[in-house]
């Protein structure tokens, strides 16, 4: 006997179903964390470096009404941070190197984690809010 299904999960614009079914929260983080369409996994989400294009250039879905401004950056800020902080307690009570060299080592190290993490998290965010229908109503 075959298995049941599960119901399809719908977005809803303007209070119409839309015939494109959403995607589930896990498949939607992991294709917004590798920086494609959390819907489809096909076309790019990002027409930039932060930009969120309009509409998913395979399954169109309205990628550009999910507002992710502030999330990403402050998720970004806790992961670098916690990375950061127990990388320099470790090398402090290891070596206790200067603090210039410190500096030399831990500044750069948290740009590169930021600006590499950032794009990431925000497609995962964007992801995130399609599956759980975070649409943004531009006409309200």
């Amino acid at each position: 006997m075959a298995e049941p299904t599960p119901p399809t999960r719908r977005w809803v614009r303007e209070g119409v179903p839309d015939a494109t079914p959403r995607p589930r929260l896990a498949t939607a983080l992991a294709r917004g964390f590798a920086n494609r369409c959390p819907n489809c996994g096909r076309a790019p989400v990002f027409d930039g470096y932060l930009r969120v294009v309009a509409h998913c250039a395979h399954c169109n879905a309205p990628l550009g009404e999910l507002r992710a401004d502030d999330a990403p950056p402050y998720i970004t800020l806790l992961l670098v941070g916690h990375i950061v902080v127990a990388l320099l307690l470790v090398v402090e009570r290891g070596f206790s190197p200067s603090t210039a060299v410190e500096t030399a080592i831990f500044v750069p190290l948290t740009a590169v984690l930021i600006l590499g993490l950032l794009r990431p998290i925000k497609g995962a965010t964007v992801g995130a809010m399609l599956a759980l229908g975070f649409l943004h109503a531009s006409d309200a």
